[in-house]
């Protein structure tokens, strides 16, 4: 990318495309004209572009994302980007070039996280606090968004509740222990042993290891449980909460039927998609300020390395983030 023009933006760019739906291999890397900033629209050049579960499953052709891309492939991926803004469309007052920003952007249909320069709605980003680098930045939208709209709207979460977290140490999952604990609720969460001292240090009051333990027998009368993992852990989940508690899940493939049976019982779940929420991500963007929220960085890959990223991605296992450095 040797040409700039006279705002010193380069005039074509790297980025990640898939033509057709498939296996890792579908992932190539492309050069393609920077796009330009329309009305409300902010030119990023991305630093950081967090990788999300979505990602994969999408790129497979499964979901409802994949649904909306369909006829609109090739496509970039990526939903979350942190950089530097340089450049603005008309309207944009609110940020201007230099600014340090996150968002998560282009959601469902639109994406193109995973690229050198990105393009983003000027009130889907928020400022990024001066302690966090923009790589590690990355990794906060979506997740940090799924956490905070899982406990806080859809499940009303509040201080002195209990509340039951599978996989607490992943990517929402590590948000969202801290988040609940910096509420006041008393946390549990399910993990694997390797991550007991992780979320022991987060402040998680319990950990329960999947693997030796069943977490029915440990866990009743709760307030709350956030499910990250659908399935039959959804299920038996319902059989942790107190008369009045309510379970979220948000795996989406099995959200009906988990609802179903929650009704069946007597008992209240919800399913929920997150969305892009600026007043949210600054209220995030606050907490990390503060020091009471960190964000964990499994691993970083650059461009080049997107099949490896996705590998990563779909072995699950992952210890907080992965992100791509797309500088």
């Amino acid at each position: 990318m040797e040409s700039t023009n006279e705002n010193n933006i380069d005039t074509s760019m790297r980025h990640v495309v898939y033509d057709r739906f498939g296996e890792r291999d579908v992932l190539q890397v492309v050069e393609s004209p920077v796009p330009q900033p329309e009305n409300g629209q902010v030119l990023v050049r991305v630093h950081g572009a967090g990788l999300n579960p979505i990602d994969w499953k999408t790129r497979k052709g499964l979901g409802f994302a994949a649904r909306q891309i369909e006829n609109s492939l090739p496509w970039t991926p990526g939903y979350d980007v942190a950089g530097e803004v340089v450049a603005v469309g008309d309207g944009v007052t609110t940020l201007a070039p230099g600014d340090r920003v996150m968002g998560m952007v282009g959601f469902p249909a639109a994406g193109g996280g995973y690229a050198e320069y990105a393009l983003a709605a000027a009130d889907e980003l928020a400022i990024v606090p001066e302690e966090l680098d923009l790589v590690t930045a990355g990794g906060v939208p979506l997740a940090a968004l799924t956490a905070w709209q899982g406990l806080f709207e859809m499940g009303k979460l509040e201080s002195g509740q209990k509340i039951l977290i599978h996989a607490g140490a992943g990517g929402v999952g590590h948000f969202a222990v801290q988040f609940a604990l910096e509420r006041g609720a008393h946390v549990i969460a399910t993990a694997s042993a390797r991550n007991r001292d992780f979320l022991a240090e987060l402040g998680v009051h319990e950990v329960i290891d999947y693997h030796t333990t069943d977490f029915t027998d440990e866990c009743y009368g709760l307030d709350m449980v956030l499910d990250l993992m659908g399935g039959d852990v959804g299920k038996r989940s319902l059989h942790t909460l107190g008369e009045n508690g309510v379970l979220v899940t948000i795996p989406t493939v099995t959200a009906d039927e988990i609802i179903s049976i929650a009704e069946e019982m007597g008992l209240r779940a919800h399913g929920m998609t997150v969305r892009p929420d600026v007043f949210h991500l600054e209220e995030i963007a606050e907490l990390i300020e503060d020091g009471d929220v960190r964000v964990h960085v499994d691993g970083q890959f650059t461009l080049d390395q997107v099949r490896e990223a996705h590998e990563a991605l779909e072995g699950g296992h992952v210890r907080g983030k992965l992100v791509l450095d797309c500088r």
